[in-house]
């Protein structure tokens, strides 16, 4: 077995309680809590309850608008991440709380053994699924299990296909959807998990507390909702949608993947409800 190297999860959050804990209880698993790092937008912020040994740092907090307050806070985590390269690690992973790197199961491999094994690359990206609740069979989301138990289907995002990894120092784009002064390479094993569509009540709740900026954010959440519940083929090939997003570039920036504006919707692998998540 290869040694595994050492690698750190950052994050930055701001009222997300609920998605910090499952994301400090899943990478923490994985990496360890004391190798995760996370930065509270606000001084005003509470530690999660289920902070444990993780690494949390308070920030004060700007009121920005959307766009603005994204560039901010990836300056911020890519500041981050090349200190901890300087201070030893290896690999960092970078993105938002309610995003999850997983490794195929089928390869019966731990994400930290996999990403280990990982050669002259600045960085990797799983592709995306962007997890929706099914409105025709689908209830509200129990708080108290895990999603993949509750919801059955994503859609093939390349919103979400980001290079969330690291292995030396780098600048990500706003909302870790690209890496600067690099191209990107989409792992054929990994998958980048997006949750922030779970569940529709709990977007309507969020746009209730959320500034007026990010109303039209929060939004385009519930459209991935409509799409999957208005889905007539919920079964499109990963396989397929990996390739065009690999080979196909929007012309006004070719540092991100495309796909011809497809909405393909996916069906999630039963095996996935072996993380946890």
């Amino acid at each position: 077995m290869k040694k595994e190297k050492k690698i750190a999860a950052i994050t930055m959050a701001r009222n997300d309680e609920f998605f910090l804990n499952r994301w400090i209880k899943y990478y923490g698993s994985l990496l360890g809590e004391e190798n995760l790092y996370i930065y509270l937008d606000g001084l005003d912020q509470k530690n999660p309850s289920k902070a444990g040994k993780s690494n949390i740092t308070k920030l004060p907090h700007k009121e920005e608008q959307v766009q603005k307050g994204d560039k901010t806070r990836i300056l911020l985590l890519s500041d981050l991440a090349k200190k901890l390269f300087n201070e030893g690690y290896d690999i960092v992973i970078g993105c938002d709380c309610d995003e999850f790197l997983v490794i195929d199961p089928a390869l019966n491999i731990s994400l930290p053994e996999y990403l280990s094994g990982i050669k002259n690359r600045t960085s990797v990206s799983g592709l995306g699924l962007d997890i929706g609740q099914d409105l025709q069979t689908e209830k509200s989301l129990d708080t108290n299990k895990p999603f993949l138990e509750q919801r059955k289907h994503a859609l093939l995002s390349t919103r979400y296909t980001k290079p969330v990894v690291l292995f030396k120092p780098a600048i990500w784009g706003s909302g870790f959807h690209s890496v600067k002064g690099h191209n990107f390479h989409i792992d054929k094993n990994l998958y980048l998990l997006h949750f922030g569509s779970v569940d529709l009540e709990m977007i309507k709740n969020k746009i209730g507390d959320r500034n007026p900026s990010w109303e039209k954010h929060l939004k385009k959440r519930a459209k991935t909702i409509y799409l999957i519940s208005e889905s007539k083929k919920k079964n499109k090939s990963k396989t397929l949608a990996r390739i065009l997003q690999t080979f196909v570039r929007p012309i006004y920036d070719l540092n991100k993947p495309a796909m011809f504006g497809l909405k393909w919707v996916t069906e999630i692998p039963e095996s996935f409800i072996k993380t946890g998540i």
